[in-house]
């Protein structure tokens, strides 16, 4: 029975929920998945208006978090784009995470005797993660949040080494630590205001990202560079620039990530490389002249900016000659149950895991492991073996 079919006898108004008309359409391009033997939904693009990674769990929705629009020039673009005060956080590099408490007969309530989940974490695409959910559990108070608003998700980055989908150095952070972005309705996706979010985050005790300060739109223009030019010089990614309603929102990111997506794409150059690259050049081109750089600088940033490109890949073609495995290499550590049903998690997806080292520490299971490249692989084998190439 179709997905769409399904869910009219659920007995929501699926159209009021989703704001659209033909929901038969749109349930077409749900895909199914289960947690811990409940079946919940996902929608792994963005279809009619509805976000990627929106989740229906029973007749409980879970929003995906919005794609946000990137501005290339911040003056004229920041006062352009905004016409109130303008908040200035710091944006992470990691993954993003949405934490909702969903209220079901099919999944039980929190706090309920009738085995429920609790508190689940979804990653960006909709994909209920249980070693993510395990380790915002226990970083965070989320019984006295959801007991006290049940009608919110919280939207976080999950950074550090240790962490299973995007591994980043951050001082300080020695495994993988939650740090909170946003708090929207669960349902609609709507915002809170930026500073009443602060508010209930602090009482809570929830880390957050960086604020940099607010400002009137002009102004904001002088710190947003001040912050780029802080975080560029430690690596970091960039920033977020968000009005007082929470309903705006853009964002900016340093010369230090262009490069490292860069190194990272191109040291798997058959598997992300050629997407990565337009829009990464791109940024540096606008940010360059922007900065008004003169002839000497914009020599410093092609030359970085070459070698981000050229030094990884040759590096991995080197490696497969050798016989080596290429591919995303992450290490994580927990509950070993959580650790198994990650692997678990990834091998149902397709994903093609190398076991580099298995070991317990304690009480934790620590596993490094690397995503195998395939395409990479299997392509440069082709030709270093003397293949050719149609262009």
């Amino acid at each position: 029975m179709p997905l769409g079919v399904q869910h009219c006898h659920m007995g929501r108004d699926w159209a009021a929920v989703f704001g659209v008309a033909d929901t038969d359409h749109l349930f077409e391009h749900f895909e199914a998945e289960h947690y811990r033997g409940r079946r919940y939904r996902y929608l792994p693009d963005a279809r009619h208006g509805v976000e990627r990674g929106t989740a229906i769990l029973g007749d409980a929705v879970v929003r995906g978090f919005p794609s946000i629009p990137r501005v290339l020039v911040l003056d004229p673009g920041v006062p352009k784009f905004f016409d109130g005060p303008v908040t200035v956080e710091e944006k992470l590099n990691g993954y993003n995470v949405r934490v909702a408490s969903v209220e079901t007969d099919e999944w039980g309530t929190l706090g309920s005797d009738r085995g429920d989940p609790g508190p689940l974490a979804f990653t960006r695409s909709g994909h209920v993660c249980r070693y993510t959910t395990e380790l915002v559990r226990e970083q965070c108070d989320l019984a006295s949040f959801f007991d006290d608003r049940p009608d919110l998700q919280i939207c976080g980055e999950l950074i550090g080494p240790e962490n299973p989908y995007t591994t980043d150095d951050y001082e300080g952070v020695e495994s993988a630590e939650f740090r909170v972005f946003d708090l929207r309705d669960r349902e609609t996706g709507d915002p809170l205001p930026v500073q009443k979010r602060r508010d209930i985050c602090e009482t809570y005790g929830f880390e957050q990202v960086r604020s940099f300060g607010t400002d009137d739109p002009e102004p904001a223009v002088e710190t947003v560079w001040d912050a780029i030019d802080e975080l560029d010089d430690q690596g970091r990614e960039g920033v977020v620039l968000t009005s007082a309603d929470g309903q705006a929102q853009l964002k900016y990111t340093t010369s230090a990530i262009h490069r490292s997506d860069l190194e990272h794409a191109f040291a798997l150059p058959f598997d992300y490389g050629r997407d990565f690259l337009f829009s990464r050049i791109i940024r540096e081109v606008f940010q360059a002249v922007e900065r008004e750089e003169d002839p000497e600088g914009v020599r410093e940033r092609a030359q970085q900016l070459g070698e981000s490109i050229l030094v990884p890949a040759v590096e991995t073609v080197r490696a497969v000659d050798r016989g080596d495995v290429v591919g995303d290499e992450h290490v994580v550590r927990g509950d070993p149950d959580v650790i198994a049903a990650l692997l678990s998690q990834f091998r149902d997806q397709g994903l093609d895991l190398d076991v580099l080292d298995d070991r317990r520490v304690d009480d934790e299971r620590v596993v490094a492991f690397v995503k195998r490249a395939s395409a990479t692989r299997d392509k440069t084998e082709y030709y270093l073996q003397g293949g050719t190439i149609d262009e």
